[in-house]
């Protein structure tokens, strides 16, 4: 089965299950390869049919691969199927290796995230851009990134960045402000940030945001 195959396969059919295997094994980076600063996971969570209890998130959530070069992080881009493409209720993650892509992780319990709202059908252009600068190290905040998820909705898309420290300002405005920079956002774009103890407090990683719909 191909990688493409493997990334609908998991996308088609969602099983509630613990440390599931990759379908794309580790590699060793290639002699000629490119390598970046931090390796980074690929996973997929698809919202279950029926109650969902949010405290059961990660049990959803599938790894798909993992990239520790540009040339094994484009081998999983061009066969992913792109957000535009996927169905209602689905994150796509992309975190550093060993952080779950979960509020509650060690290293996001004290920290935040940057909000995107999107019309549908301009998420996987600024996706593609945000994920090319997070391997490019363009925020300059160091160890501080610890992912970034894009978020398919009924009526709009949501890309979120997340960093390890809530509290610290000058870093999450860096970051707000590469934001701005390199997704060439527009100047009326509001991006909020929320902390991740307000998200477990009301089990809702979006409710209470400022709705803006970059246009």
């Amino acid at each position: 089965m191909d990688l493409e195959a493997s990334t609908q396969a998991v996308i088609d059919k969602i099983k509630p299950a613990k440390n599931l295997p990759l379908l794309m094994e580790e590699t060793p980076i290639g002699l000629y390869d490119h390598p970046i600063q931090y390796s980074y996971t690929f996973s997929v969570f698809m919202r279950p049919a029926g109650k969902f209890d949010p405290e059961d998130y990660a049990n959803y959530v599938q790894p798909v691969g993992v990239m520790k070069s540009v040339e094994q992080f484009w081998n999983i881009m061009v066969h992913f199927v792109k957000p535009t493409n996927m169905c209602d209720k689905a994150d796509i993650h992309f975190f550093k290796t060993g952080i779950k892509p979960v509020w509650e992780d060690p290293a996001n319990c004290k920290g935040g995230k940057w909000i995107i709202r999107l019309k549908k059908g301009l998420s996987s252009r600024i996706w593609e851009n945000l994920l090319m600068a997070v391997i490019g190290e363009q925020f300059l905040v160091g160890d501080e990134l610890c992912g970034a998820v894009c978020s398919i909705r009924n009526q709009e898309d949501i890309i979120s960045l997340w960093n390890r420290n809530a509290d610290d300002t000058p870093i999450t405005n860096r970051i707000r402000e590469t934001l701005r920079s390199v997704l060439q956002l527009p100047q009326n774009t509001v991006l909020e940030y929320k902390r991740h103890d307000d998200c477990l407090r009301d089990q809702s990683s979006y409710r209470h945001t400022t709705k803006n719909i970059c246009k």
